[in-house]
């Protein structure tokens, strides 16, 4: 074809262009504007360049960006064998050592049933423009080349400045090669020459590139002068030069190179000399040359116009979410501190290593099909593969004739068959499924030599086996992405897929819809015989993708062109030296990695024959492999160090084996440094057989890079293979130092060989910017070569960062203008250019700033004597992230018959060994039951499976040993306790600050009804006989909703008196003499109480003893009783029988007991005389209950306290004759009962009484009540609220349709001594807002020991507010308000308004001294209702007297206060009162008392048990307690007792993670196990006492020692 000349520019287009630059020097153009109407003017008038027009090539990219260089990793199976002895004698001297400083672990017990990084984005190497990619248009036709000249003019005449020596003739080059486009690129230099440059200067502005000799002579081939038979046909991706940023043309270039061309490129120097353009100057911080908003830079004589709108564009609008909730927990955590003794490497920086040339066989065909048509048309009776049976004979000999007449008939058969005639299902270029077994190799190799006849892309994968195989569903998305629509298979293989019950082949999990196609000739149809598929020469259209795993679990396509594939074999058989017909025994996968690559690709392509040996029959016969070698006389063996320790276990002295015929032994999985262990020992086994030291050759490969290094088979074993003894503490550190200590903790590596032909090879650092490493140093290598893969299929961000990467020198210069690609091998190049291999990416677990390799740490778990614990190949190590941090997990599977002791002592061992060698603590360590960690289809484990499963909680181990303690060191400091400040200073500090003292009242108690005349309740009552006797004042309700019972006021009158009667005649009791009081909820209780204030007794409520559960609920009455000393003791008949039962008398000595009165039995006649009560201050009744800490306390309220309680709470509520209230309450204490007994005396309402006990039976018997009596208040707790939102949750349609109707409830308050449960109300009001139920009707009231009812919320007043606390902030006893859902935010509910009378102040626990607003202290409590004191029976009153009668420090000293015991803060609120004050908010965050002090901060144990509780699905309660000073974790697990493991690992991380503490004990428990008061309160000390006193009966106690 004639070359085009360049026309010169016609005038008008001239003129247009400095029209252009005028408009750009103004600024009223950006530059890309500029560079896209440029490249529109002159594309008419710049030449393509010929013959390039059918090539379509890589694209080139701009610079590396961020994003390059972060990538995501991948991960295959792991079931190499890690053995090695010199590491066993060293674990075992390890372990011998910790045997005299042996410290004494507790050993768990089980149940007997149940055997952060640094953003790359703004970075640019130095030296490079910021170039964007964005400023290309998109097509390769839009831009020029006349825009790329500069760049590509230089790139063109760089031979030159090698010299002579290596220049060759264009034109004989381009009649020489085969390939069609070989002489592009002198024809593009000749067209380049001549083109007219539109903007002079810039033939200046390219770089002058000056040449560097490598130094070590073994990183340069000396056959430079061999190589002018150079590859035409390579295309690479390639760096734009620095003049293309001026001149703004297209940064996608295709290189094409004649054999004048060196490949690979001459290495470019450090130094770099900038042109002569002073703008090209790079400049960072406050540079001068500005850049627009895609990063493209622009003269810096803009317009103010568009900088102006430029800086606007680059001001984000508003902060970003991070800037919104900080999250300082880098101020928090302890800052790992960099180690003294931390090597650092001390080399040279390194150059790349060059392998040597690859030298152009004259009889290497020009693609793949065509060798295959070649040796199918030439030698058709060669033996092409053999597959053998399970028994080892072999099955089928596939000949080079069958192979290519089978794959022309499937390729004619894809393409014509598949769809009709019009729309056939598969055109060429669309992907097509390859699912076939591991033992069907004949039909695979058909299959993928038939796709690439039909110029379909083969995408082999696994065989799904079931629906949910592990992995499976990843498959199915890649399927999906590559839009595979067409699955081949065997028939073999379809009758074995599952099928559903019509036959068909069900969908599986994740995959798209697919056509099963058999590809066996007897379903197929013959081609006609004109018919004959397209063989074109190898170019850049994709030959197949490669599936592979990464650490995630995720599978990617690898893409492969078929340049690459075929460059690759070609590499392969002049590394391997193959030659034709050689036999080569495969026992590798052969769909994908060393096994494809030998087994299927290379071995056609030198017409040799292959001896598949399938996975099953290793399995039966481990020594089949050898024997194959042996019978068939082979010349090449590929196998895995897996192979040749299976060989050494099944090998007895074997008479009819011999290894001598074996030239090369290839090791696929040589890149595990722990291979040559096996290596070692296979070669002292079998020399004997023949076996040379020098056959066995090591390989490194990964997918993206495929055949990375391969050692070279050898004649002479003069030159031993390379080894190093390395420092394992160095390589954490990745650094290489030999050990020359004989040091425990050592790594012996062996190489790899050298780099593969035609390939140049670097080490980078593996995070960050590519930047070269130092000789000494570990890094990632990267590989720049034709033969390597393209891309990620689909996934162009994951691409660049893999496959275009340009690594950096020190100096800021490019090795190389070619892209190189990451091999996810992690290693060094040593002496005589020989690659080590030290580990591998995706196996990489960096703690503390320290490297660590999985493959290091199961070699070490494996050196601990496993065979008896666990199995060899079934052990998987990974990391999770806690606190920051990664941590590493070891998940094994145990042998059925090791015992529970003897797993222990061997895991207790594991951890000190991984300890002492490799410096690293295990967060946790678990062995699971044999066969249950799910495989690979090979059989391997499969690690991103195991590891979902670990962190979802569904491993199910039947061990676990966690060490917390060791491994996590980044704990925030312990808080240390400063002297406190004076109160006097802290109420200075309030004031300087504008900051109110922390105080607030409800309204004031005026006396303005009748009632209000009475100073005593009992007097109410006479009153209330006498002017209203009819007026019903309690009705009780039976399980069914029906009224059971119900008292007037004169019934209640006239009871009372009876039972007043019975004390003084049958009793002969005195004035003031206390009586229990053991009844069931009821009316008989209410009678009985005011019974005992006509007769000038003073009544304590007792709850009865559980006919049920007598043992334990009963020492609690007798011990109220005894304690309140009471004098007898009044109940109904049906209690009277049981407590002289056999099971009461067998509890408690029934002698003890003060007389016992039945009041079902009451006299006819009433009292003669009602007592008449003179003081006020007298103690009214006794209030006894038990606290969440376990103390059994009594509390005494006096007749004027129960006076001011009643008048408040009828204020509060507005309580009137005409009212209804609801009561489910416990009658016993506190609130509850003074609302079931006194204010509907006080206040004449009607109490509908409900007891919580029917709901056990009717869950909605409360809601339908409140429905039906059309009640507008009701009380309730938070246990009858939790059984109403679990037992009705689901029949909430129902009840609409039984007429349930809560629109009228306007105040549902929850009566507790605790801060408000926010989920639980929030959780309520949802599930029954259908129902007509108003989401602010709900809400808390708060009381406490020393004042019953502190806060309540009544029916007016602002609803209840909600704030958000900072969490960590608490703990310091500090209170500082966040944002809704930022992190570590604690929501918190108003406990209710603050009762009239009552007065509050927030003070100092410790000084005394009152607190200022929103400051967490001790609510303290002035109002008439205070209790009177604690009553005890032993003289201990004084010990207490502090808790009601406290004075502040400072301030105001003569107010008296009762200290409730509870921590909490006031804010003043936007709202505003009845009163038109601003509102005075009380939020309570918990009991002092509760709180526990651990690392010198106050944690609250509420907090701990919600983020246990929000872990897993299977805990259904949870409770924590302080033991020493550990911290006990108790979960009650729902479901199998094989879960009961899993929530060990997932309660440890969530507390560390969300509170900064290691959990000491985690104790797993059965339902109902944690004790609960009748408030729904959890009694946190009495669990604490069983757990000390072993009756607890867990599931599984495991102590994280």
């Amino acid at each position: 074809m004639a070359e085009r000349e360049a026309s010169p520019l016609p005038l008008d287009v001239r003129a247009r262009l400095a029209e252009l630059e005028l408009e750009l020097s103004e600024g009223d153009i950006t530059q890309k504007g500029y560079e896209k109407k440029r490249s529109k003017l002159i594309r008419a008038y710049v030449p393509h360049p010929g013959g390039m027009e059918g090539m379509s090539h890589r694209p080139f990219f701009a610079p590396p960006s961020a994003a390059r260089f972060h990538r995501r990793r991948s991960s295959g199976t792991r079931d190499e064998r890690y053995r090695s002895d010199v590491h066993s004698e060293a674990v075992q001297a390890v372990l011998a050592r910790h045997v005299e400083s042996k410290v004494a672990v507790p050993m768990p017990s089980k149940r007997r049933s149940l055997v952060v990084q640094t953003s790359m984005d703004a970075y640019t190497p130095p030296g490079l423009s910021p170039l964007c990619s964005d400023s290309s248009s998109g097509s390769e036709e839009e831009a020029g080349p006349g825009d790329d000249m500069p760049g590509m003019e230089h790139w063109m005449t760089r031979p030159a400045l090698l010299g002579p020596a290596h220049l060759g003739s264009t034109s004989s080059s381009s009649s020489s090669t085969q390939s069609g486009g070989s002489g592009n690129a002198g024809r593009l230099a000749d067209s380049l020459a001549h083109t007219h440059l539109s903007h002079p200067h810039l033939a200046h502005t390219h770089l002058t590139h000056t040449h560097t000799h490598l130094t070590q002579s073994h990183h340069v081939s000396a056959h430079h002068s061999q190589t002018h038979h150079a590859i035409g046909h390579l295309s690479l991706k390639r760096k734009p030069a620095l003049g293309v940023a001026e001149n703004g043309g297209s940064l996608r270039r295709s290189c094409e190179f004649g054999s004048d061309m060196l490949w690979p490129p001459p290495l470019e120097s450090d130094e770099r000399h900038i042109g002569t353009i002073a703008r090209n100057t790079q400049k960072y911080g406050n540079a001068e040359r500005m850049e627009t908003g895609d990063g493209v830079p622009v003269s810096s004589r803009v317009s103010a116009k568009i900088q102006q709108l430029v800086n606007t564009l680059k001001m984000p609008r508003r902060p970003p979410l991070r800037e919104f909730f900080v999250d300082d927990f880098e101020e928090l955590l302890e800052v790992q501190q960099p180690d003294p003794k931390q090597r650092r490497p001390e080399g040279a920086e390194m150059l790349a290593v060059r392998g040597e040339a690859l030298g152009v066989v004259t009889n290497w065909p020009p693609s793949l099909e065509a060798a295959l048509q070649r040796w199918g048309t030439i030698s058709p009776k060669a033996p092409c593969l053999t597959s053998l049976d399970t028994t080892g004979k072999p099955l089928y000999v596939l000949t080079y004739g069958k192979l290519w007449s089978r794959s022309v008939k499937l390729a004619f058969n894809i393409l014509h068959k598949l769809g009709s005639k019009q729309e056939p299902m598969v055109r060429p270029g669309d992907r097509v499924a390859l699912v076939f077994p591991n033992n069907d190799p004949v039909a695979f190799m058909v299959a993928f030599y038939g796709c690439l006849l039909a110029e379909v892309v083969p995408v082999p994968i696994e065989v799904p086996l079931t629906r949910k195989d592990a992995g499976s569903q990843q498959i199915g998305f890649l399927l999906g992405s590559c839009g595979v629509t067409v699955a081949l298979t065997s028939d073999a293989c379809h009758k074995g897929l599952p099928k559903s019950a019509t036959g068909e082949i069900p969908q599986f999990r994740g995959w798209p819809k697919l056509l099963w196609f058999v590809t066996e000739s007897k379903h197929l149809s013959k081609p006609p015989r004109d018919w004959f598929p397209h063989i074109k020469d190898a170019n850049s259209d994709t030959a197949y993708i490669e599936y592979k795993t990464c650490k995630d679990g995720s599978v990617l396509g690898v893409t492969v062109m078929r340049i690459a594939l075929l460059t690759h074999c070609q590499a392969l058989t002049q590394s391997c030296g193959y030659t034709e017909a050689e036999t080569i025994v495969n026992v590798l996968d052969f769909k994908k990695d060393v096994g494809l690559w030998h087994g299927i690709l290379t071995s056609v392509m030198n017409m040799m024959h292959v001896i598949s040996v399938p996975y099953s029959l290793m399995k039966v016969n481990p020594l089949s492999w050898i024997q194959k070698v042996y019978h068939f006389k082979a010349k090449v063996a590929c196998v895995k160090s897996r192979d040749m320790h299976w060989a050494l276990v099944a090998h007895r002295e074997q008479k009819d084996i011999s290894l001598s015929s074996l030239r090369m032994l290839l090791v696929a999985d040589g890149s595990n440094p722990w291979s040559i262990s096996s290596c070692d020992a296979f070669l002292n086994v079998f020399q004997s057989k023949g076996l040379r030291s020098e056959v066995i050759c090591p390989c490194a490969s990964s997918p993206e890079a495929l055949t990375v290094a391969i050692r070279r088979p050898v004649e002479d074993s003069s030159q031993p293979p390379g080894r190093g003894v390395l420092s394992m503490q160095g390589l954490s550190y990745s650094v290489v130092r030999v050990d020359t200590e004989e040091r425990l903790s050592v790594l012996t590596v062996q190489d790899v060989g050298t780099v593969m032909p035609g390939a140049l090879v670097c080490v980078v650092k593996p995070d960050g910017v590519p930047l070269l490493c130092k000789t000494d140093e570990i890094g990632e290598l990267c590989v720049c070569s034709v033969a390597t893969g393209t891309s990620y299929y689909g996934l162009t961000g994951m691409t660049k960062n893999t496959f275009e990467v340009f690594p950096v020198a020190s100096g800021g210069g490019l090795v190389s203008e070619y892209a190189f690609v990451r091999t996810g091998l992690l290693g060094f190049v040593g002496p005589g250019g020989l690659v080590f291999i030290s580990g591998k990416m995706d196996g990489l677990i960096v703690v503390s700033g320290r490297r660590h390799n999985a493959d290091d740490i199961i070699a070490t778990a494996l050196a601990v004597e496993p065979m008896k614990f666990i199995y060899r190949g079934r052990i998987a190590v990974f990391s999770v992230t806690v606190l920051h941090d990664e941590r590493i997990v070891v998940v094994a599977e145990q042998r059925p018959d090791s015992t529970e002791e003897d797993s222990f002592q061997w895991m207790s061992r594991v951890l000190q060994a991984i300890d002492s060698i490799h410096g690293v603590g295990v967060f946790c360590l678990g062995l699971v039951p044999a066969n249950t960690l799910p495989k690979t289809p090979l059989g391997g484990l499969h690690l991103s499976e195991t590891k979902q499963l670990y962190l979802e909680g569904g491993l199910h181990p039947c061990n676990v040993l966690m060490c917390p303690h060791t491994c996590v060191t980044n704990l925030p400091k312990p808080r240390q306790k400063q002297p406190e400040i004076g109160p006097a200073s802290v109420m200075v500090g309030n004031l300087v600050s504008g900051k109110r003292i922390a105080m607030a009242s409800g309204r004031d108690l005026g006396q303005t009804d009748d009632n209000d005349q009475f100073l005593f309740l009992s007097e109410v009552l006479q009153w209330r006989s006498q002017t209203t006797p009819e007026h019903i004042l309690y009705t009780l309700l039976s399980s069914r909703g029906a009224v059971s019972s119900s008292l007037t006021c004169l019934q209640l009158h006239k009871r009372a008196e009876r039972v007043a009667a019975l004390l003084l005649e049958r009793g002969g009791l005195q004035e003031g003499d206390h009586i229990a009081l053991v009844y069931p909820p009821g009316i008989d209780l209410i009678a009985a109480f005011y019974g005992c204030l006509y007769a000038g007794c003073v009544p304590i409520t007792v709850r009865p003893p559980h006919p049920q559960n007598i043992s334990t609920t009963l020492p609690t009455v007798k011990m109220i009783v005894e304690v309140s000393r009471s004098a007898c003791v009044m109940t109904t008949a049906v209690i009277c029988k049981l407590l002289r039962s056999k099971e009461a008398v067998a509890t408690v000595d029934i002698r003890n007991w003060p007389p016992v009165l039945d009041t079902d039995d009451l006299p006819k006649k009433k009292s003669p005389a009602l007592f008449k009560p003179c003081n006020p201050d007298a103690l009214a009744y006794l209030d006894f209950s038990v606290s969440t800490t376990g103390m059994l306390a009594g509390v005494q309220i006096s007749h004027n306290a129960v006076g001011a309680f009643c008048r408040s709470v009828k204020l509060q509520c507005e309580l009137y004759p005409s009212r209804e209230v609801a009561i489910c309450l416990d009658p016993y204490c506190g609130l509850g009962f003074v609302l079931w007994c006194l204010c509907s005396v006080y206040s004449g309402h009607q109490s509908i009484l409900i007891p919580p006990v029917e709901l056990e039976s009717n869950p909605a018997l409360w809601l339908l009540a409140v429905s039906q009596l059309r009640v507008r208040d009701t009380f309730c707790s938070y246990s009858v609220m939790e059984l109403c939102t679990k037992g009705l949750g689901l029949q909430t349609e129902a009840l609409k349709a039984r007429g349930l109707d809560l629109s009228r409830v306007r105040a549902c308050v929850v009566v507790a001594e605790e801060r408000p449960r926010m989920s639980l109300t929030h959780s309520f009001s949802k599930l029954f807002k259908d129902l007509g139920l108003h989401p602010r009707s709900v809400s808390t009231a708060f009381g406490c020991r020393v004042n019953l009812a502190i806060c309540l919320q009544g029916t007016s007043g602002p609803d209840p507010t909600t704030v958000y606390v900072d969490m960590r902030a608490l703990r310091h006893d500090r209170v500082r308000l966040v944002e809704r859902g930022s992190p570590h935010s604690l929501p918190l509910m108003e406990s209710g308004k603050i009762l009239p009378g009552v007065r509050i102040i927030i003070a100092n626990p410790e000084t005394k001294g009152p607190l200022g607003d929103s400051h967490l202290g001790e609510i303290w409590v002035h109002s008439a209702h205070n209790g009177s004191g604690y009553y005890s029976g032993y003289g201990e009153e004084v010990l207490q007297s502090d808790h009601f009668t406290s004075r502040l420090s400072f301030g105001d000293t003569s107010t008296v206060w009762a200290r409730t015991g509870y921590l909490g803060f006031l804010r003043r609120t936007e709202l505003t009162d009845a009163s038109g004050e601003r509102h005075d908010a009380l939020y309570v965050v918990g009991a002092l008392e509760e709180a526990m002090e651990l690392r010198g901060m106050r944690y609250h144990p509420i907090d701990i048990e919600t983020s246990v509780i929000r872990t897993h699905q299977s805990i259904m309660e949870c409770a924590v307690f302080p033991w020493t000073n550990l911290l006990v974790v108790v979960v009650e697990l729902e479901g199998s007792e094989q879960e009961a493991l899993d929530l060990v690992p997932m309660v440890t991380k969530a507390v560390l993670e969300e509170h900064y503490l290691i959990v000491g004990v985690v104790v797993v428990t059965d339902i109902g196990v944690i004790p609960i008061n009748s408030r729904g309160e959890k009694q946190r000390m009495h669990l604490r006492d069983g757990f000390l006193q072993d009756q607890l009966d867990p599931i599984y106690v495991a102590y994280n020692m």
